[in-house]
């Protein structure tokens, strides 16, 4: 079978002249070779995910993106990619989730070497240990200081920055203790400081670089003397770029440990922001009622002796689990592509997949298909709610990935975004200010910004919501 999105020019190769066949096959190579180009531009102006999303509703589930790139989108093409066993490798790509010039967990390309680091920390990050015992009383209590951090700032708050103060606090917590904590909800500006990384987006532009020139970004950051003088000029990021400057002598410690810092801080804030963001919107204001009804009827025994809901119990909740299902669909963390390759040849949905060819499939696109969820684009929570739909779109679900690479720290978000959205609800309403109910927060996502597109603006990294107590 020929790949849509290039069977126009593949159909003309059936000559009876080689000389035809052999120049129609080079143009066709040289087509796929723009498309690979226009897809880097499409990187660099953080539109590239919804152009292929645009390319799979033009030319169905399977779409050929260049040379040697392949995108899907049905769940038959998910399990024969990602699924358990399928020998699928994560691609050079992944090199811009190292740090310190380490590989970690994350990055690792190989099955056999991500599985050996993972069994060092999974059992840490069980979901029984996330809701029970130590952890489950930090969350709680970082969800307390959230609290009283709006109340200090009294009705309004500007929540990208405050969520990410709450998911930062519980990850450093958890990765090094108490005693290697930051204090960014009790108001430590040091420590408020760390989240500058995030909020600067010349990110995006390093991580460009990164991906489709790394053998050039490696070489113009390692220069020294006055040769890094003159390549300073062309740094993507200025120094410090994440996770660069660092004495820690155990570099592949070091190294797993910024990953999961930094995995663990803006997936689970930015998720929070939306979800927020969408229950503020005054057309969205029943679903916010019903998620009150809900966690205000939660009773005592399922409270702290600070009055925050219990970890455990926030867990059961299905309306809560509903809208956080609904915000991680519209607003996977990370929405892109999730590219791998095999090294022999493979059949994907009856097409012969040569070794070593790309394919992928994201999130975003799988997400938004209009057979499984009916209006995509709308933020409908309820639609969680009905049996026989729900196991349907569970199968089409991908906020977390899956198979042996799934996102290890699932429990540990979950366990942080439902204990929070139960305890604000119980106490506050929350509505739009500064013009929010039309214009949409925009967060990072390796090289793009992702929005709600049905705004009619776009505010980066910058939400404002009004609290207004019960």
């Amino acid at each position: 079978m020929t790949f849509p999105f290039t069977d126009d020019i593949l159909a003309q190769t059936h000559s009876s002249s080689n000389e035809i066949k052999v120049s129609l096959a080079l143009g066709a190579l040289l087509i796929l070779i723009a498309a690979k180009l226009r897809l880097a531009r499409e990187d660099y102006n953080g539109t590239r995910t919804r152009k292929l999303n645009a390319l799979h509703k033009q030319y169905g589930p399977v779409v050929r993106i260049g040379p040697n790139e392949v995108t899907f989108n049905s769940t038959s093409a998910l399990r024969a990619i990602y699924g358990a066993g399928s020998g699928f490798e994560r691609t050079e790509f992944y090199r811009m989730f190292e740090a310190y010039g380490r590989k970690n967990m994350f990055s690792f390309a190989g099955v056999k070497e991500h599985g050996e680091r993972k069994k060092m920390f999974a059992h840490a990050y069980a979901k029984s240990v996330m809701l029970r015992g130590e952890n489950a009383a930090m969350i709680e209590r970082k969800v307390k200081l959230f609290l009283e951090l709006l109340e200090r700032e009294g009705r309004e708050s500007e929540i990208f920055s405050t969520l990410h103060y709450f998911s930062l606090d519980n990850i450093t917590e958890f990765l090094y203790g108490r005693f290697g904590r930051t204090a960014c909800l009790e108001g430590v500006g040091k420590d408020r400081a760390l989240i500058s990384d995030i909020v600067d987006t010349a990110r995006r532009t390093l991580s460009w670089y990164t991906v489709h020139f790394p053998g050039f970004t490696e070489w113009l950051y390692s220069r020294t003397g006055i040769m890094a003088c003159v390549a300073r000029r062309f740094y993507p990021m200025r120094r410090p770029t994440t996770y660069t400057e660092n004495g820690i002598e155990d570099l592949d410690i070091a190294a797993e440990c910024a990953d999961h810092l930094f995995a663990g801080i803006d997936t689970t804030s930015d998720t929070l922001v939306f979800l927020i963001w969408s229950l503020s919107r005054p057309q969205h204001r029943k679903f916010q009622e019903r998620l009150i009804q809900e966690v205000r009827a939660v009773t005592e025994d399922g409270l702290n002796a600070d009055g925050v809901p219990r970890a455990e119990m926030c867990d059961r909740l299905p309306y809560v689990d509903a809208v956080i299902k609904e915000t991680l669909r519209l607003y996977a963390p990370l929405p892109g592509s999730e590219p791998r390759s095999l090294s022999k040849t493979a059949t994907i949905d009856g097409f012969v997949i040569p070794a070593r060819t790309v394919v992928s499939i994201s999130p975003y696109a799988l997400h938004r298909n209009p057979d499984i969820f009916k209006d995509p684009s709308a933020f409908n929570p309820e639609r969680w709610l009905d049996s026989r739909g729900s196991a349907e779109m569970k199968k089409w679900f991908w906020a977390f990935s899956s198979g042996g690479r799934m996102c290890i720290g699932m429990h540990l978000a979950m366990a942080e975004m439902t204990t929070s959205v139960a305890a604000i609800y119980r106490k506050c309403n929350t509505v739009t200010r500064g013009g929010f109910d039309v214009i949409s927060p925009g967060v990072t996502a390796r090289y793009e910004v992702f929005f709600d597109e049905g705004c009619s603006g776009v505010q980066e990294h910058e939400c404002q919501i009004g609290f207004v107590p019960q």
